[in-house]
């Protein structure tokens, strides 16, 4: 008999990757075969985001273009899972009556029960409590092989304002770090180069199990793994920026010299607003003795734009430390409106008001950026191989100042043969938009 083919589309972030690849592993050892296009499958998995109206609107189009496809009868059967699922439960398995699974994040342990479920013809709802979801398992890796996201807790305890994670996901843990360490050591054997350490507040680690911050004592273990080469540290709270951890990082030679340090705003009263801490002031000296200590850092931020109450001159003062501080890599993003959020029952901002907000901070951004490349230029860096451009005719990377997925890439060229996950040193010869262009030089 043909084997059951399931496809999967995780949308949404990193952590969502972690938790679809999770899924899949138990997916195909239960012994059903694998389909990339959840076209041609016979049941479509959604793992969707739930995070802001863009996202949300996202995965409901998803899940309705599979509809279409069912109602044709190209595919069998689609199932729900993630964020989305997790916050509108019943509202989703009655107002979308194509899915033949709606299951929260709690849920995702008995995916292969769902799947079991929905091929014998019934409908499976399943929504147990979100804090049984787990953090810990095996996996089977859908980044490249070269690089993998290490997530070291879930769930976040911070309660911004404007921010639906902890309705959507719960409170924060960590995971112990003899798992995290297994599992590092496992991608390493599996040719991993980079690992990319990831959580809703990753340096919060360790604080609810141990009792104090341990992201920079896990970084010193990471860091003794045969193979690994770069660790990157993404969706670090500020106010957890210790002395420890710009030690660890400005000293272990792994932990690349990047840090993403989401800021969402600088002016104090806003930042209040979202239930945040800090203005100008604290973050510009945090920013000057991270730059003072880790020379050449790169720092990458996120701004909210347009966030309820804030006026012309509150946003103005954002603008200007943006443009002050100079990040070398920056997102702006108009405020999304998150019912059951403290937030959304705060005066609003117009929304094209938002938009205008957002797209003037990028502007300047762009600004920023090509000034940072025009620096580059004579530098050699170091890149590790991501693949070939048969249009453009040469090799692509990413250098160190660059993490997967969300920032530019290098392009060059090489006379000596390389493989995707090489490391090689490029010569920066030009900029092209906010990509870099150079050639390998020899060692």
């Amino acid at each position: 008999m043909e084997k059951i083919k399931v496809a999967m589309v995780s949308l949404g972030c990193a952590k969502n990757r972690v938790d679809a690849e999770m899924m899949i592993y138990k997916i195909r050892e239960a012994g059903y075969t694998l389909e990339e296009d959840p076209g041609k499958a016979d049941v479509s998995i959604v793992n969707t985001c739930g995070f802001i109206e863009s996202a949300k609107q996202e995965s409901i189009e998803e899940i309705l273009e599979l509809g279409k496809l069912k109602e044709e009868g190209t595919i069998k059967h689609i199932i729900v899972t993630g964020c989305l699922a997790e916050r509108y439960k019943e509202e989703i398995a009655k107002e979308l009556p194509e899915t033949d699974a709606v299951i929260g994040l709690g849920a995702n342990g008995d995916i292969v029960k769902a799947l079991e479920d929905v091929l014998a013809g019934t409908r499976h709802l399943s929504f147990p409590d979100k804090s049984l979801m787990p953090l810990s398992g095996k996996r089977l890796q859908s980044t490249p092989q070269h690089y993998a996201y290490l997530r070291v807790a879930d769930g976040c305890d911070n309660r911004c304002t404007y921010c639906a994670i902890p309705l959507i996901r719960g409170a924060f843990r960590s995971r112990k770090m003899e798992d995290i360490l297994d599992e590092a050591k496992s991608l390493a054997r599996r040719g991993v180069r980079e690992l990319n350490v990831i959580a809703q507040d990753t340096t919060r680690y360790g604080e609810d199990i141990y009792g104090k911050l341990m992201l920079p004592e896990l970084l010193k273990k990471l860091a003794e793994i045969e193979g690994i080469r770069w660790i990157r540290l993404l969706y670090c709270y500020p106010d957890r920026i210790t002395d420890e951890l710009i030690d660890t990082i400005a000293t272990e030679e792994k932990v690349v010299k990047y840090i993403d340090l989401p800021l969402q705003h600088a002016n104090g009263r806003v930042l209040r607003a979202m239930n945040r801490r800090g203005d100008r002031e604290s973050l510009t000296a945090l920013i000057g003795k991270i730059r003072e200590r880790i020379p050449g850092v790169v720092l990458r931020t996120t701004l909210i734009a347009g966030f309820p109450t804030e006026t012309e001159e509150e946003f103005d003062e954002c603008a200007e430390f943006a443009k002050e501080i100079a990040f070398e890599r920056l997102g702006c993003f108009a405020y999304s409106t998150e019912e059951d959020t403290p937030a959304a029952e705060l005066p609003q901002v117009d929304e094209d008001e938002r938009r205008f907000r957002a797209n003037a901070i990028m502007e300047q951004q762009q600004y920023i950026m090509e000034q940072y490349n025009e620096k580059q230029l004579g530098k050699t860096v170091e890149v590790l191989v991501e693949g070939f451009d048969r249009y453009a005719e040469c090799f692509f990377g990413r250098s160190a100042a660059d993490a997967p997925e969300v920032d530019p890439n290098v392009f060059f060229t090489t006379e000596t043969p390389v493989q995707i996950g090489d490391f090689v040193d490029v010569k920066i010869t030009d900029i092209l938009d906010c990509d870099l262009i150079g050639e390998v030089v020899s060692s």
